[in-house]
């Protein structure tokens, strides 16, 4: 005699619990690396913090160190980035989207204090990164159309310069503080221009563009700070900015 059924199969459910475990195994094996990943971005955050307490002419150790502990994310980028091709991109992008936006940031602010300066040319403060120099560093593609594959999104690029206006705006406060009056001036130049760039764009990502909208108060911490400069008479002149 046939084996009867309800009115739905169970079959239906076993094989919906097969692809529950499935996901399951995935999600675990994507946390390990990513929980990695967090930690080598503190410690990279943890170096660059003491370009806050370091006179502009140590700097240059302080980005050494910064680009050693970031080859080790990049690392662990390159484990997260082969075991996400093989899954939707889309599907999974959440899990791990801020802590490759906080390895984008370490990098940007490493660029910015001098560091992956280009062969033959001399390292200033004041350089950003391209995103596809950043995904260059970070060995993935960018802002890929058409394929469903771990890369570097414009989206996570934005968030990304965000912060670091957010920290420059920091960094403007604590060099005066070490005595350092040049720096400020040359932040204030870069959060202009990046808030003047930021201006050109029409943000579809709510996230996005709200964060974005806090740049303009950043430009004004920074203003501030050389406002006050310059009625101490601490500004630099022009030819030794």
């Amino acid at each position: 005699m046939a084996e009867r059924y309800g009115m739905v199969n169970p079959a239906i459910f076993e094989d919906l619990q097969a692809r529950v475990d499935e996901d399951t195994t995935v999600r675990d094996e994507l946390r390990d690396i990513i929980q990695t990943l967090e930690k080598q971005s503190r410690s990279v955050q943890f170096v660059l913090s003491r370009a806050h307490s370091t006179l502009a002419s140590a700097i240059p150790e302080v980005v050494t160190a910064a680009e050693g502990s970031i080859e080790n994310e990049v690392e662990t980028i390159l484990k997260l980035s082969q075991a996400a091709s093989k899954l939707p991109y889309y599907k999974w992008n959440a899990m791990w989207s801020r802590q490759i936006q906080d390895a984008a940031f370490g990098i940007l602010f490493c660029g910015w204090l001098g560091g992956y300066t280009p062969k033959g040319s001399e390292a200033k403060p004041g350089r950003l990164l391209t995103i596809e120099e950043v995904g260059e560093i970070m060995k993935i593609p960018v802002n890929l159309k058409g394929v469903d594959s771990f890369h570097l999104t414009i989206e996570e690029y934005l968030q990304a310069l965000i912060s670091l206006v957010d920290e420059l705006a920091r960094l403007a406060r604590n060099s005066v503080t070490l005595g350092d009056y040049r720096r400020p001036l040359l932040i204030s130049q870069f959060i202009k221009d990046l808030h003047a760039g930021f201006q050109i764009l029409n943000l579809k990502n709510d996230a996005l563009r709200r964060r974005s909208d806090g740049i303009k108060y950043r430009v004004k911490e920074v203003e501030d700070v050389v406002y006050d400069l310059s009625l101490r008479n601490l500004v630099p002149k022009a030819g030794e900015i």
